[in-house]
């Protein structure tokens, strides 16, 4: 019988086109990589493993590893060797899919770093110490969406025109409400 559990992903990791560390999420107290030096070992492998290959699923280190190349960047999703492949594919396909979505379609290593925030805003929505969250792309997207839409913070110099209008609008209608 099988050993049925929440927990479902290992890693999720981004590497650049010369196998360097963009974001590398490790997960579950059973991580075969607790330490960043194995973890740097096992990126390298799994890169030098996947670089040139044009499949999409792998079996490295005793491990499923699926991913996607876009440009620049690879996206890695990794489970135990018992894992079932269609959840780990549900997971990189939500995950790629929502950045995508929220990059404008621009997934790059440059892009991806400048909105590194975002990224890991999306993973976490995926996510969670290794338990799948959410695979529906479009439902991650608005959620990470909402929270950037937040403009409390932001300096009215450095918002858009429409997060100006977003803010004065709601502080008219709070006003109103009030009866100031």
């Amino acid at each position: 019988m099988v050993n049925l559990s929440l927990y479902t992903t290992t890693a999720v990791i981004l590497l650049d086109s010369d196998g360097n560390r963009i974001l590398g999420k490790y997960y579950g107290t059973k991580n075969p990589y607790p330490t960043i030096k194995e973890q740097k070992v096992f990126e390298k492998g799994l890169f030098e493993k996947t670089r040139r290959a044009n499949g999409e699923i792998i079996l490295y280190d005793n491990q499923v590893v699926l991913y996607r190349n876009s440009i620049d960047v690879f996206f890695y999703v990794v489970g135990s060797a018992e894992e079932n492949e269609l959840i780990l594919s549900s997971i990189l396909s939500a995950f790629y899919d929502s950045i995508s979505s929220l990059l404008r379609h621009q997934v790059e290593k440059r892009t991806l770093v400048d909105n590194l925030d975002l990224v890991v805003l999306t993973l976490d929505e995926t996510i969670d110490d290794g338990i799948v969250l959410e695979t529906d792309s479009n439902v991650i997207v608005s959620r990470v969406s909402r929270l950037r839409t937040d403009t409390t913070d932001i300096p009215i110099t450095e918002q858009t025109f429409i997060q100006v209008y977003n803010t004065a609008r709601e502080r008219v209608a709070e006003r109103l409400l009030r009866g100031v």
